[in-house]
C-alpha cells in the first residue's frame, strides 16, 4: 500500500480556520487550536443571532405600529383585531413602514380598524 502524506490537506484546513479568525485578539488569531475554538464559538453566536434578529425586528415593528395607532386613539391589539375582521392582511413589517413613512394611509387603516374592531368589555 502506498504512503499518503497529508501535509497539504492539513495546511489547507488550518489556513481556512486561521483566515476565519483573522481580526480576533491575541492567540485566537494565529494559534490553530485556540482559533479553532474561537471560530466554532463565533459560529454558534452567529446561528443564535440569526434567530434573535427575527424576534427583535418583529418586536420593533409591533412597537412602531402601537405608537402610531395610539396617536389615533387605538391600542395595538384593537388595531390588529380590526384589520383582521376587515379582511386586511398586511404583515407587521409593512404596517410599521406605513406608520413611519405614510401617515395618511396609516390613518385610513386605523379608521377602517375602528369600524371593525370589537368593543372592549366593560363591567358595570
Amino acid at each position: 500500500m502506498s504512503r499518503v502524506k497529508r501535509g497539504v490537506t492539513k495546511h489547507a484546513r488550518h489556513k481556512k480556520i486561521i483566515d476565519a479568525a483573522s481580526g480576533y485578539r491575541g492567540r485566537r488569531k494565529n494559534t490553530f487550536r485556540i482559533a479553532n475554538q474561537a471560530v466554532e464559538k463565533a459560529g454558534q453566536y452567529a446561528y443564535i443571532g440569526r434567530k434573535l434578529k427575527k424576534r427583535q425586528f418583529r418586536a420593533l415593528w409591533i412597537q412602531r405600529i402601537n405608537a402610531a395607532a395610539r396617536l389615533h386613539g387605538m391600542t395595538y391589539g384593537r388595531f390588529m383585531d380590526g384589520l383582521k375582521k376587515a379582511g386586511i392582511s398586511l404583515d407587521r413589517k409593512v404596517l410599521a413602514d406605513m406608520a413611519g413613512n405614510e401617515p395618511e394611509s396609516f390613518k385610513a387603516l386605523v379608521e377602517t380598524a375602528k369600524k371593525n374592531a370589537s368593543q372592549p368589555h366593560t363591567v358595570k
